[in-house]
């Protein structure tokens, strides 16, 4: 493996070989002492009101299952430890189902067992129940469910092993990983805090394994200190200004743009100049929108949102950091979803950069990583279930013909007697002309799609969960660039056929599918995109106290 640096979205990790199994930050001792030092003090601050989940399991649950799976004391001790810090409180599981950190772990679980021979994360019965959880968005979940307590401490069994065999020794420490998920509602400037000035005496760091962690840190930084400044004055409701106007208002938004270095400071004047103008394209930038210089009024809305919702915006996206997989050598493709871009790598480097539409709420896109190991020309598009029953079918009733006039055909029959159908070959395939399969318990993949000018957009959420592309012909020359057999002619050909062609890769490529409303590009300008599927709502409301609570009711422990 090597060290990944992708200042968009991916954590490094180092893979090291020889410390396979060892503690990362410990040495092995028979003194109680020391035995005692390794292990986190049952923190009695945490209860259901302030916990960040809301099932708790018996501690005595933890001794049985540490004496049954015969674990060895490095691995009992750090599951004991883990529950300690946690008040016994579930990691994995809230009473809805899989937590965010469960899910991105398994990702990091599949993807590290797909690329190591290590055998000791086998386990069938446990990739059986992720494989029947991860499917599911809502469950009704009890702590008094056996199943669910086992599959609970297996993953942290499995997490522990992780952390102690895949990180780079020393750059997690026991208690930073037992902080990988949160365990109860903090105050963010205060947690915000507690990350900036913690210090380590051996001066290794988990930014120093990761540089994406690391340039949002930095502007963590940036921003606690916006916030301990007095954060921003809002911005009112701008008339329309053009260039070399004059007026208030304009006053009020250079101020707005120098507090986070948009717009230079020392310009007290009131006119609309160039700079301004230029500041405001580098703004519209780091919010995913076409650099224009007109300010409207979703503009002023993002201008508008207080620092302490970005810091806690941050945090939530280093968090996330965490728990990327490392790259094997070769390609690799990144989509993160509310940027609504693929990126191609080649080892650190990137390759190429593709506008995508998304899947719409209600069609969540998920979060996953897969290996694309086919192509397929001139698909079939197998209209799934759910679709069939609730827009092809009411389309029929409307229109008899409507199944030839899309050139769409009933292949069988689903349960309940609900037809089976697929849309044939051809121009007006909502697949366009190409997909690409990354087998995945989501049924996701890319492909093509006749609907150029949602990519003219600035927001692209429209699919019911694969990925469009923009531009599928370079992809598909990328993938079989070194395959002679697959010059771009032929490929331009199997993609204008009216039989479907399947073609497998010689080497698969990883995917990786990810969720970051906050990063630094590779210009080192910070990003925020909209939280298009309440995924961070959904993580502040449990992360973080309200704001009219004192910050003493949540400690931060340093």
């Amino acid at each position: 493996m090597k060290k990944l640096l992708l200042p968009l979205v991916f954590s490094v990790i180092v893979f090291s070989c020889k410390n396979a199994g060892k503690n990362n930050e410990e040495s092995e001792s028979d003194s109680p002492a020391s035995t005692e030092k390794k292990i986190s003090k049952r923190d009695l601050s945490i209860t259901p009101e302030n916990a960040y989940n809301d099932l708790f399991l018996d501690s005595m649950a933890v001794v049985r299952f540490i004496e049954r799976q015969q674990l060895n004391d490095t691995i009992s001790r750090r599951v004991r430890s883990f529950y300690n810090a946690r008040n016994y409180q579930f990691a994995w599981f809230s009473s809805e189902g899989l937590t965010e950190q469960a899910r991105a772990f398994w990702n990091l679980h599949n993807h590290y067992t797909t690329y190591s021979n290590d055998s000791s994360f086998a386990d069938k019965r446990l990739k059986r129940k992720m494989a029947s959880l991860v499917l599911e968005e809502e469950l009704s979940l009890k702590a008094s469910d056996t199943s669910l307590l086992a599959t609970e401490l297996k993953l942290t069994q499995h997490f522990i092993q992780y952390a102690t065999k895949a990180f780079e020794p020393g750059t997690v420490k026991r208690k930073e990983m037992e902080r990988f998920v949160p365990r109860k509602k903090e105050d963010a400037l205060y947690l915000a805090d507690s990350l900036l000035t913690k210090k380590h005496k051996d001066n290794k760091y988990f930014e120093d394994i990761n540089k994406p962690y690391k340039l949002l840190k930095a502007e963590l930084q940036r921003y606690y200190d916006i916030a301990k400044a007095g954060g921003w004055q809002p911005v009112g409701k701008l008339p329309k200004l053009k260039k070399g106007a004059a007026a208030p208002e304009v006053l009020a938004l250079k101020r707005r743009l120098q507090v986070t270095g948009e717009m230079p400071k020392g310009d007290t004047t009131d006119i609309f100049n160039d700079t301004l103008v230029g500041a405001i394209k580098t703004f519209q930038q780091r919010f995913g929108y076409t650099p224009t210089g007109v300010v409207t009024e979703a503009l002023v809305k993002e201008m508008n949102v207080p620092v302490t919702e970005r810091l806690k915006q941050l945090l939530i996206n280093m968090d996330r950091m965490r728990w990327m997989p490392s790259q094997p050598e070769g390609n690799l493709i990144i989509v993160n979803i509310p940027e609504f871009v693929l990126h191609v790598y080649e080892g650190d480097k990137r390759a190429f950069d593709m506008n995508v539409v998304v899947g719409k709420e209600g069609h969540n896109s998920m979060m996953f990583t897969g290996n694309l190991n086919q192509v397929v020309f001139s698909p079939y598009w197998n209209i799934p279930e759910s679709i069939v029953k609730s827009e092809i079918l009411p389309a029929i009733e409307r229109n008899p013909n409507y199944l030839a006039q899309h050139n769409m055909e009933i292949k069988g029959t689903y349960d309940e007697g609900i037809p089976a159908i697929r849309q044939l070959p051809g121009p007006d395939n909502s697949l366009g002309k190409v997909k690409f399969l990354f087998p995945n318990d989501f049924d996701i993949y890319f492909h093509d799609t006749p609907a150029k000018s949602l990519f003219n957009k600035d927001k692209r959420a429209y699919s019911h969960g694969c990925i469009r592309l923009s531009d599928p012909v370079k992809m598909a020359n990328y993938l079989l660039r070194n395959n002679p057999e697959w010059t771009p002619e032929k490929i331009d050909e199997a993609m204008n056929q009216e039989t479907e062609k399947y073609v497998k890769l010689k080497d698969a490529v990883p995917v990786v599918i990810t969720y970051y409303t906050a990063w630094v590009d590779d210009n080192g300008l910070l990003n925020f995109r909209e939280d298009i599927y309440g995924h961070d709502k959904h993580l502040m409301e449990k992360m973080f106290v309200s704001e009219n609570k004192p910050a003493y009711l949540s400690k931060a422990t340093k």
